[in-house]
């Protein structure tokens, strides 16, 4: 059977794709379309052609299937060819998503109309690609160079009333479904083939492109230079929209095309993006869930702190229509909670990526309250107060006092014990973490901590919520730190040591963010504050390990009240957000090196980067063996949403496999010799580098 039946219906062809669940364009719809025009052609009866996606969408990409594999013919140029050279008029008719070589095969339609509901877009640079069948081509011609740049690089889609008025659809047809779309189609083809052709062809336009400014596209790469540094994608598609305007023939511009798209897709970048892409779907795949568990309906919610991170949280349930209660103990909490709260949707507004009217009903949706009794008939509750355990167990034990049965008692904690925490409630089958990361309303990562008594249900409720409130979720397993905290402990102590061999601050930060960090660990804690982890470092003091090395450049950094950026100094000196280096600081960290013997040497980028890096694998080693992480790939998506990691360059779990196990068991062998204990090598990494094998056998 036909992955694109044909039939004809009052003189129209339609051509109804049929590839559940998104009909992505794989070699069946492929052949199906190129065989339905040929047969539209050869038929006499048959004056007009509809393209139509079955079900609840029109094509939505291309088949991640067939990614990384040589696709076989028709390939998506002759399919484009096909509808193209049509002497019968084309229409595509939109629903639901039309994505990437779909929206190609739309844009050589001759004519496009769409439900209302419809979503079209070209988001091919998520992937380190670039629209590869034309489509930084057509769509210059048809909306202008610089929307064209706009919508290729944001990479995001636009809705029907948007691609209306850039003239990328030509018709919105009235009604919600997809019969009726397909009504209105037909109707639209057949007025289209009551007018002599030829019609028109988007490769043939240039009014949009004539007059262009050739500063445009060097305007657009200074612009977003620093952005882009390291990046392959974003330069080859101005380049590519660039010989669509200065090309003489739009062949020659898809020529330009064509080469670019072959370099991205044989490029590391686009491997590591694409890596990316099924790892975020992987994370959300819970091995060993019965199949019959049911994740709790969530429609009410209650936050219990109202500071940075519990406003945040608040925020992000009332974004995604859900009812929240913010709860603190004195009025005066709750009263500087919600201005913080209206502050940050003020500020969103003010920016425009939030329309009033959205924000007023988000703030619509948030309560706040003094008192437990309040918050009972929550669905969930998420804890965000101080860490501390006993202040912790005071709030569950109030928690588990009033709270319906079944509710979900979950906690904001980075780093400390679930179950220490479930002990001081009599349900801990309803205790779960719920790790949020700073500032909540934007960040994407959720890292859900499961307790050894958290349920199935309360398992499969949070990593849907994480859903809802359009979050990445990813499972972790219950140890200080969990995944992302545990790993970035080795990372910035290794930080910390290469300062006292030779390295500076500014140089660690500078060749992290050569490598691809938006920014470097020590202009991170700068921002975030240096007091917060000093106060962790003083209060486990009494039972650190002092037979294992310590940087204790940090604690003098605060002894000095250098705080970071709040205090004008930290690592660096501050002239409001601009930092500089401090030769103040330098001095001090010379001091150390004396003092603990230790000597200094000069420290190169790339030993920063692979020292960090091979650190962070290790000990990713480690948690994937203990089952603290399900798959290598989980604590790869950890990195790439909540800690900065460059989704160009996968995440360290996919950077060691790139540098082959067997090389980075060399580098944490090298260090262990050298540093001792705290390097000693992950047996799992041991083991995978002896067979020759990756994290997955």
């Amino acid at each position: 059977m036909s992955a694109v039946p044909y039939r004809v219906e009052n003189g129209v062809a339609v051509l109804t794709i049929d590839n559940p669940p998104v009909n992505a364009a794989s070699r069946a719809v492929r052949v199906g379309i190129v065989d339905g025009i040929k047969q539209a052609g050869a038929d006499a009866s048959v004056k007009a052609i509809v393209l139509i996606g079955g079900g609840r969408t029109f094509i939505a990409g291309a088949d991640i299937r067939e990614f990384g594999q040589q696709l076989q013919p028709p390939h998506f140029p002759d399919v484009i060819d096909a509808l193209e050279a049509s002497t019968k008029p084309v229409v595509a008719a939109l629903h639901g998503t039309a994505l990437g070589g779909g929206f190609e095969f739309a844009l050589s339609c001759h004519y496009r109309v769409a439900i209302a509901s419809a979503k079209v877009g070209l988001p091919e640079v998520n992937l380190g690609l670039l629209p590869g069948a034309g489509g930084t081509q057509r769509l210059p011609r048809i909306v202008g160079a610089a929307k064209a740049l706009d919508m290729i690089l944001g990479g995001k889609p636009i809705g029907a009333d948007e691609a209306l008025k850039l003239g990328l659809i030509e018709q919105i047809v009235a009604g919600k479904t997809q019969p009726e779309l397909e009504a209105g189609a037909i109707a639209f083809a057949r007025e289209r083939a009551a007018v002599a052709g030829p019609h028109p062809r988007a490769r043939d336009r240039v009014d949009k492109i004539q007059g262009t400014d050739p500063a445009l596209f060097d305007e657009v790469r200074a612009k977003n230079a620093k952005k882009w540094a390291g990046r392959l994608a974003e330069f080859k598609i101005v380049e590519c929209v660039q010989a669509a305007v200065e090309k003489k023939t739009f062949d020659e511009g898809s020529a330009v095309e064509r080469d670019n798209f072959v370099i991205l897709r044989a490029s590391a970048q686009s491997k590591a993006l694409r890596y990316a892409f099924f790892a975020e779907r992987e994370a959300a795949k819970i091995p060993g869930l019965p199949d019959d568990v049911k994740p709790r309906e969530i429609k009410s919610a209650a936050v219990i702190g109202a500071g940075t991170m519990g406003g945040g949280i608040a925020m992000c349930f009332a974004n995604a229509g859900v009812a929240v209660q913010m709860l603190d103990a004195s009025q005066a909490a709750i009263d500087a909670g919600i201005a913080r709260v209206r502050g940050n949707y003020a500020t969103s507004v003010a920016r425009g990526s939030t329309p009033q009217d959205r924000a007023d009903k988000a703030l619509g949706l948030i309560s706040t309250t003094t008192r437990y009794e309040d918050i009972a008939q929550a669905d969930i509750v998420v804890e965000a107060v101080f860490e501390d355990m006993k202040v912790k167990h005071d709030v569950f034990g109030a928690l588990d006092r009033v709270m319906k049965p079944g509710a979900i008692l979950a906690t904001n904690t980075s780093t400390l014990d679930i179950d220490g925490i479930a002990s001081s409630t009599k349900r801990p089958e309803d205790v779960i973490g719920t790790h949020f990361f700073s500032p909540a309303n934007v960040m994407k990562l959720q890292e859900n901590v499961r307790g050894a008594k958290s349920s199935a249900q309360t398992i499969a409720s949070v990593m849907a919520l994480a859903k809802t409130l359009g979050k990445v979720p990813v499972l972790a397993g219950n140890c200080h730190g969990f995944i992302g905290n545990r790993i970035l402990y080795v990372y910035g102590r290794e930080c910390d040591f290469m300062l006292e061999e030779g390295a500076t601050p500014w140089q660690v930060d500078r060749a992290l963010q050569a490598f691809g960090f938006p920014m470097g660990v020590y202009l991170m804690r700068d921002l975030a504050g240096l007091d917060v982890g000093w106060s962790v470092r003083k209060g486990r003091e009494a039972t650190r390990d002092k037979s294992l090395r310590y940087s204790p450049v940090a604690d003098r950094i605060c002894e000095m009240g250098r705080f970071g950026q709040k205090t004008g100094a930290g690592y660096y000196k501050y002239e409001g957000r601009n930092a500089t280096p401090d030769p103040e600081i330098e001095k001090l960290i010379e001091s150390v090196s004396v003092e603990l013997g230790v000597p200094r040497r000069a420290v190169t980028d790339e030993q920063i980067v692979t020292r960090v890096l091979s650190a962070m694998a290790n000990e990713g080693a480690k948690i994937l063996a203990e089952g603290i992480a399900i798959r290598a790939s989980d604590i790869d998506v950890t990195y790439l949403y909540g800690y900065g990691f460059p989704r160009h360059q996968g995440g360290p779990m996919f950077w060691a496999e790139e540098q082959g196990l067997a090389k980075v068991l060399e580098t944490v062998q090298r260090y262990h010799a050298e540093q001792g204990v705290l390097w000693t090598p992950a047996p799992l990494l041991v083991e995978r580098a002896a067979a020759g094998k990756g994290w997955t056998g």
